[in-house]
Order: structure tokens, then C-alpha cells, then sequence
């Protein structure tokens, strides 16, 4: 596991920032956070070379690209070993459509969200799950709308979790 790095009062309000809109320039980044533009560019790659950003993209909305039906699936394997939790991983990262996975403890092993154009897609998505080698369980459970997708609450703020 990487070691966190010490971040101050000035890396949180960069993050908190960045995280509100990834595309400002640094000049009015520093002005916002009420540090000088060379300190701000120098703290800003220093917080992406030590990963604590790990990526600064656009968030589509799936449906302007075709994808009505957006699920997350849950994957239970017939062994949790570590060889196959990997071919499972390495078998679904070439999916374009399996857009998130992660690995799980309790009752399912892994969490996907996918996305698809329809049902038909999603069936097929289903399916191709199923044939994947060690897979036991597959549940679906299709959305009918998203109600929060919120920024990482940030040490120090308003809304920081305990």
C-alpha cells in the first residue's frame, strides 16, 4: 500500500476545487485557494505524481451517447483464491461496457457497472458473464435514475466524514 502523503489546509481546498471543476486554470486556482500561480502548479503536479489525483476527464452522461440502460451487476466466483479473482478481473477489463469493478467482501465478490442500449444489450452482457470460467452467482439490478454523484468530501471541510 502507497504511503498517504501529509497534505495541508492548501492541498484540501485545491482538491475540493479541482474536484468542483477539473478544467480551471491554475491562475484562478490560486487565486481561489490564496496562493501564488508558481506555488499552485507546483502543489498541483506534486498531489498528481503522488497519486492523490489520479485523474482529471469528462463525465458523459451515458444516455446522450445511447446507453439507456445503466446496471450494476454482482459477480460471485466459485473460488475467491487469488488466481481466480485475477483471471475474473482480467477477463472483464477488455469489456468497454463494464465501466467500474470492484472487488467485494461478503456475498458477492465483485460490483460492475455497466452499461448498455438496452435490454437486449443487457441480456447479452448477462450472458456473456455467465460464460465466463468460475463465475457461480450473477445478479442485475438495472437503474431507474441516478440521485447523487457528489465530490469526495474533503479532510477539513464542511461535509468531511468521520
Amino acid at each position: 500500500m502507497a504511503e498517504r502523503p501529509d497534505l495541508d489546509a492548501i492541498d484540501h481546498r485545491i482538491l475540493a476545487e479541482l474536484q468542483v471543476d477539473g478544467r480551471i486554470r491554475i491562475n484562478e486556482l490560486a487565486e481561489r485557494v490564496g496562493i501564488s500561480h508558481p506555488n499552485c502548479l507546483r502543489r498541483v503536479r506534486a498531489l498528481r505524481s503522488s497519486g492523490v489525483i489520479t485523474a482529471i476527464r469528462a463525465t458523459i452522461d451515458e444516455r446522450a451517447l445511447g446507453y439507456e440502460v445503466v446496471s450494476f451487476v454482482t459477480i460471485q466466483l466459485e473460488s475467491q483464491n487469488q488466481a481466480a479473482l485475477g483471471a475474473f478481473e482480467a477477463a472483464i477489463m477488455p469489456l468497454p461496457w463494464v465501466q467500474q469493478c470492484w472487488r467485494l467482501s461478503g456475498d458477492a465478490d465483485f460490483l460492475l457497472k455497466c452499461v448498455s442500449t438496452g435490454v437486449e444489450g443487457m441480456s447479452r452482457q448477462l450472458r456473456q458473464f455467465a460464460a465466463l470460467p468460475g463465475v457461480r452467482t450473477i445478479r442485475s439490478l438495472p437503474t431507474l435514475g441516478q440521485s447523487k454523484d457528489g465530490p469526495l468530501p474533503i479532510p477539513g471541510g464542511d461535509g468531511a466524514a468521520g
